[in-house]
């Protein structure tokens, strides 16, 4: 007897805004893409973005085992929420363009931006956390690796 035959799965999409699109944004594009392995796509762009992502915020990432030498920060527009089926703001509050049919949630995650390593990887546990859950929502499905965290 054969399979049927398997039908594409549209990949949701969620794009992690705020506002220099340097630290809290990246490093939650970072971890879910890690974690989703091709199963959500995550983007992140700041409604101000600066030059550079922040070098504490690399270097934590860096620490557990994540790489972040392509990311650039890069400027949110409203054709990049209106393509992803969810908009997360991380600070940017109502400077990110609202986009209809787009659903919103607003994390309350300080800016690892100029802090201490400690601070900065407490803000990238907080993350972590939120990301797991969020994948646990968006791909239920989704056997999650071990936290980074446990790595370093």
């Amino acid at each position: 007897m054969t399979e049927p035959p398997r039908t594409a799965t549209r990949v949701p999409q969620v794009v992690f805004a705020c506002v220099r699109n340097g630290g809290r944004s990246v490093v939650a594009r970072v971890l879910t893409e890690h974690y989703a392995r091709g199963r959500v796509v995550a983007l992140s762009a700041g409604t101000k973005p600066g030059e550079h992502i922040h070098p504490e915020v690399a270097d934590a990432l860096g620490r557990l085992g994540l790489d972040t030498s392509r990311e650039q920060p890069r400027r949110l527009t409203t054709e990049m929420v209106a393509a992803s089926d969810l908009a997360i703001t991380l600070g940017c509050g109502e400077e990110c363009p609202y986009v209809a049919g787009v659903t919103y949630r607003d994390w309350p995650v300080d800016d690892p931006g100029g802090q201490d390593p400690a601070t900065v990887r407490r803000i990238v546990a907080d993350l972590d956390t939120r990301v797991r859950g969020l994948l646990g929502e968006l791909a239920p499905d989704l056997e999650l690796a071990p936290s980074v965290l446990d790595r370093g």
